[in-house]
């Protein structure tokens, strides 16, 4: 009879501590893109789509030296919102999506008393083309060009 009281204890402590995991998480990214320059980084990956950029590249359009940028690259890369390949000698560095989708979806799960669709909140897909309210088809999401 003991082991059935500390139950719903139990599964409450449960409940909360993944609970806190996820806006642990929330709070890293959140904090990552708190920086001037790496939420530039970021909205350029965003903007690149899935192919990404060699951090050379995102260096030369944002004005960042080498270090500068590799230490706010690494900051995005620990934050989970930034991924990166080896293309030969070269790093290509790319956005994230599911992470950033993932966030999203955190800070707007209740938006509108839980009908996201009445908010506009959405996911960003950069492979799918959207249409604008005009109806002229884009190539990418109105949310990765920053609207």
């Amino acid at each position: 009879m003991r082991a059935t009281m500390h139950e719903p204890l139990d599964r409450a402590i449960y409940f909360h501590y993944f609970g806190d995991m996820e806006k642990s998480n929330a709070i890293t990214a959140l904090a990552a893109l708190a920086q001037d320059t790496r939420l530039d980084i970021f909205r350029l990956l965003v903007q690149a789509g899935h192919e990404g950029l060699p951090a050379g590249q995102i260096g030369e359009q944002l004005g960042l030296p080498s270090a500068t940028l590799s230490f706010h690259l690494s900051q995005l890369k620990q934050a989970g919102l930034v991924t990166f390949r080896r293309e030969g000698r070269s790093l290509i560095y790319a956005a994230q999506y599911t992470a950033m989708n993932d966030l999203l979806a955190y800070l707007t799960e209740n938006c509108c008393r839980g009908e996201t669709a009445a908010c506009g909140a959405g996911v960003c897909d950069p492979s799918a083309p959207e249409t604008t309210k005009e109806g002229a088809r884009n190539e990418a999401p109105a949310r990765a060009r920053g609207r």
